[in-house]
């Protein structure tokens, strides 16, 4: 069988090649189109020719494998693939813009930018993670932003993927990607951690930060493995301004250990969501790199540069939820609240890594004009928030892993749906209301966000015998009390 020509105005497989649009080292991107796609479309065609990079041709088998497999905005569409009988070829989707190497000469990047771009860049991975997908070459050049605002994930041939066979394990021995955002147990041969993107989303933070890469530029394999054992200079060192907060959030990510990281990207973004409730350890104040005992008990410690035990990809995030717990904080709500405090409890038992995002809405007028403090004096923001940190109390969670959160507005429903959708929750626990005409006829929060959440909700009742106590201690009381 004759192979196609790759020359502007070929036609492989229904699709006729354009301009080329770039010459890379292991393949080459060639506009094409399809009469019957309206997008605009890129082929890319690996280097086959003789004396190329066998890695090239399996990391190529593997971006086949997976870009079909990948759905949603984070990831570019596929659009077919070819045979390497023939021609061997991956159409997917032409994103417009540039990927983030074009922003290196703007390092570093205030904060907060920062902050939120990194955030994006993590809700990308954790949606690529639930997908069954570890990236495994997180950087710049492998990050998108589409016109809407939503990161784009780009190039697969390093990735993983939990149900498929991994062709780079399986024909190779040395660990493939970029060593500056490569993470240590790469060098050990682990590739079905998906915490590795988390370090790798990590060096970028500190980079696009510090505008210094933490692991300097060694491209050396010894070079690479003292990350091993020896930890980057703290960003607060470089920069005095640093806040600790983010401080925090990096070197956690850049911990030597998976097990010492964020437990998801899901979780690193609720981080970056929420600044004002990072849980601040020592981490967050350090100016020194760890003690030389400390580094040598690290380098001869042949438990830490051992290869851990497979993980399987969807029983680690199984096992590490966010859990939003919707309360209501107002009287007559104490036994629908222990309830639900009991429920709360039995998930995170058995979630050891679980988050808990306690909410409370308070609710705005459409057309009134809404007062701060109630008819006390007292702030009704900060009130709310000390009640539901109250009610959490019994459940005894570090304060890494609990958030308190007041949102303020119109719908309860739609902001409790919303904060659900942009902080990746997994799980809703919410109450469920008694009986009332006007619930009967406009329906209550509670059916709204089950009816409508993304995620898994559980709605729980109050025992019946306590609402039944409840109400035979209100018919006790004199009538005007009741009235």
């Amino acid at each position: 069988m004759v192979k196609p020509s790759n020359e502007p105005g070929a036609v492989i497989d229904g699709f006729t090649l354009g301009e080329c649009a770039h010459r890379g080292g292991m393949a080459t991107l060639w506009t094409v189109t399809r009469p019957d796609i309206a997008v605009p479309l890129l082929m890319k065609v690996p280097r086959v020719s003789e004396g190329e990079d066998p890695a090239a041709i399996v990391s190529f088998e593997m971006e086949q494998m997976v870009l079909p497999r990948l759905s949603g905005p984070h990831v570019p569409q596929c659009f077919g693939t070819g045979d390497f009988a023939r021609q061997p070829y991956v159409v997917i989707e032409r994103i417009p813009g540039k990927t983030l190497y074009g922003r290196l000469s703007d390092l570093p990047i205030p904060y907060q930018e920062a902050r939120v771009l990194v955030g994006k860049i993590a809700n990308a991975l954790a949606d690529l993670h639930r997908q069954n997908v570890i990236h495994h070459d997180i950087k710049p050049s492998s990050i998108m932003l589409r016109p809407s605002g939503e990161v784009v994930l780009i190039d697969f041939g390093l990735s993983h993927h939990n149900q498929l066979p991994d062709l780079l394990q399986e024909e190779f021995r040395l660990p493939f990607g970029t060593a500056p955002y490569m993470a240590p147990e790469r060098l050990l041969g682990v590739r079905d951690d998906p915490r590795s993107d988390l370090f790798s989303l990590g060096v970028l933070l500190y980079f696009f930060t510090t505008g210094v890469r933490p692991f300097g530029e060694t491209e050396t394999m010894q070079g690479m493995r003292r990350r091993l054992w020896r930890d980057p200079h703290p960003p607060r060192k470089l920069r005095a301004d640093y806040p600790p907060w983010l401080q925090e959030i990096v070197l956690r990510c850049l911990e030597i250990e998976p097990a010492w990281r964020q437990p998801t990207a899901s979780q690193l973004a609720f981080e970056l969501g929420h600044p004002d409730q990072v849980k601040l350890t020592a981490r967050s104040e350090r100016l020194k790199r760890d003690p030389m005992s400390t580094v040598l008990r690290r380098r001869f410690n042949r438990g830490l540069t051992q290869p851990k035990p497979k993980a399987d990809l969807a029983a680690q995030l199984a096992s590490s939820p966010i859990v939003a717990v919707a309360l209501d904080t107002g009287e007559g709500s104490g036994a629908l609240n222990d309830a639900m405090r009991v429920t709360a409890g039995r998930i995170l038992s058995i979630l050891p890594s679980a988050r808990l995002a306690c909410l409370n809405v308070l609710k705005l007028g459409r057309v009134t004009i809404d007062r701060t403090l109630d008819e006390q004096g007292n702030n009704k923001h900060i009130d709310r928030l000390v009640a539901l940190r109250h009610w959490a109390q019994p459940l005894k969670l570090d304060d890494s892993r609990l958030t308190v959160h007041v949102l303020e507005a119109v719908d309860p429903a739609a902001a409790i749906l919303e904060f659900a959708e942009v902080n990746n929750v997994d799980h809703i626990v919410i109450g469920a209301r008694q009986n009332s005409l006007v619930r009967t006829l406009l329906g209550s929060v509670s059916a709204k966000v089950a009816g409508e959440a993304a995620c898994s909700v559980t709605v729980v009742r109050a025992p019946r015998l306590a609402s039944r106590h409840q109400a035979e201690s209100a018919n006790d009381k004199p009538l005007e009390a009741r009235a």
